[in-house]
């Protein structure tokens, strides 16, 4: 039999077995040009820049996700009957959940203003895409079937959860792989035994009781995640370098002041908000971006120089956690735009506010505000079994509060004065609250 072998850090092995139809169908997938770009698609964006190992791409996790979304539906289907329709859209979902991601994952979302989720169904639904015509061969409703997947409109729902929920295959990866990859050991919990804890009841996927310690693991592996690597001041201080860059070539092609033009291109089209063709967005990955900022660090604009060197040498903006409200914070940021500007750059964009709720898929768990069907289930101890949403069962889920982290990131040349400022507005709110 036809074997396809994939070494993985994470997993070790994933094999395929090209003689089962499903499988080919799964090959037949990866080989795809679509899927072939998420290799040029960094995972975890600009993390490189504080974690120097942080190179793996999406596609690596993105098989990743397959593989475990296989290893699920295997173990349910050992208690439950699952159709095998219902086996192709969970496993091909799983594998091209992120199709849709851009250049350094979710950084460019904010500049371009798009959701990487709009595009993978797109690029699924697209009959000129490669991946819709091998889904079509295969069955000429799987598009659809995926799209709808996608959107939390597929029967039966627990394949949605398992691709996309609280506790779902994308962050069962993710978390480990990351953890890895970064060499930050946050993000490690039992995945085996959360795995193995998995059952289906009616039309949702819940935990057993034996897997509660487990997945307050694995809760507490994400928030701490969130907190020391995906929020990261270093990360975060190189996507708003990145932003203000990106800003300014934008305004310098409105008013045709951009000596390097890539006229009708993907990449300045959809900088200035015109529309693209499904063919051309699948055009753009990590490398488009690094060539067009290397490029901006000979023109003629100081200001788009300055910015892309920055970026590109690693010269960093500084971040500054920022605690300060009311006049406090008024203050602050009168001042703060004063001592950017005396140090001769334009506050506009060397002085930029960041906070931790901007992140997507924000790190700690709620059930408030929360699509009930992509919450976690747990099954109650005791006697009575019972399936509950796990904050009414677990303390530790209980006491994990959110948290609100705001920062700001300047220019390193003015570091001294920002700290002093800072100080003293602290200060100065204490001093006000005591009285």
């Amino acid at each position: 039999m036809a074997q396809r072998n994939y070494r993985d850090p994470l997993h070790n092995i994933i094999s395929l077995d090209e003689s089962l139809p499903e499988d080919r169908l799964i090959v037949d997938l990866i080989d795809s040009a679509e899927f072939q770009r998420l290799r040029r698609i960094k995972q975890l964006g600009l993390a490189m820049f504080t974690y120097q190992g942080a190179e793996h791409s999406r596609f690596t996790h993105s098989l990743g996700v397959m593989h475990l979304m296989t290893r699920a539906l295997d173990l349910l289907g050992a208690h439950h009957p699952i159709s095998e329709e219902a086996r192709v859209v969970g496993r091909a979902g799983a594998l091209l959940h992120d199709l849709g991601h851009g250049p350094f994952s979710h950084v460019i979302e904010k500049v371009f203003r798009f959701h990487h989720e709009d595009w993978s169904r797109r690029i699924v639904l697209d009959p000129g895409t490669e991946v819709h015509q091998v889904l079509c061969r295969f069955d000429s409703s799987l598009p659809e079937k995926l799209a709808a997947l996608y959107s939390h409109d597929y029967t039966p729902g627990f394949i949605s959860q398992l691709v996309s929920s609280q506790l779902d295959c994308d962050r069962m990866d993710y978390l480990l792989r990351d953890s890895l990859m970064t060499g930050a050991k946050y993000g490690i919990y039992d995945m085996e035994w959360v795995l193995h804890a998995l059952n289906i009841e009616g039309d949702r996927v819940y935990v057993e009781w034996k897997g509660l310690y487990a997945v307050e693991e694995y809760l507490q592996a994400r928030y701490y995640m969130f907190r020391q690597v995906y929020f990261h001041r270093t990360l975060r201080s190189a996507e708003a370098v990145l932003v203000s860059t990106l800003k300014r070539a934008r305004e310098l092609i409105q008013q045709d002041r951009l000596g390097f033009r890539m006229r009708g291109q993907v990449f300045e089209k959809m900088l200035v908000g015109e529309e693209v063709t499904t063919g051309e967005y699948l055009q753009l990955d990590d490398a488009d971006v690094t060539f067009h900022l290397k490029q901006w660090t000979r023109e003629r604009d100081p200001l788009l120089v300055d910015l892309a060197k920055r970026f590109i040498d690693r010269k960093l903006f500084k971040a500054l956690d920022l605690t300060l409200s009311g006049d406090g914070a008024k203050r602050f940021w009168t001042e703060a735009r004063e001592i950017v500007t005396r140090a001769g750059l334009d506050p506009e964009y060397y002085l930029i506010m960041d906070s931790a709720s901007d992140i997507p898929y924000y790190g700690y768990y709620s059930p408030v505000g929360v699509d009930p069907k992509s919450l976690i289930y747990i099954e109650t101890g005791g006697p009575k079994r019972e399936v509950r949403e796990i904050s009414e069962v677990s303390e530790v889920v209980r006491g994990m509060r959110g948290y609100q982290i705001d920062r700001v990131c300047f220019p390193a040349e003015v570091m001294a004065e920002m700290s002093r400022l800072i100080d003293e507005c602290a200060t100065e709110a204490q001093a006000g609250s005591a009285n």
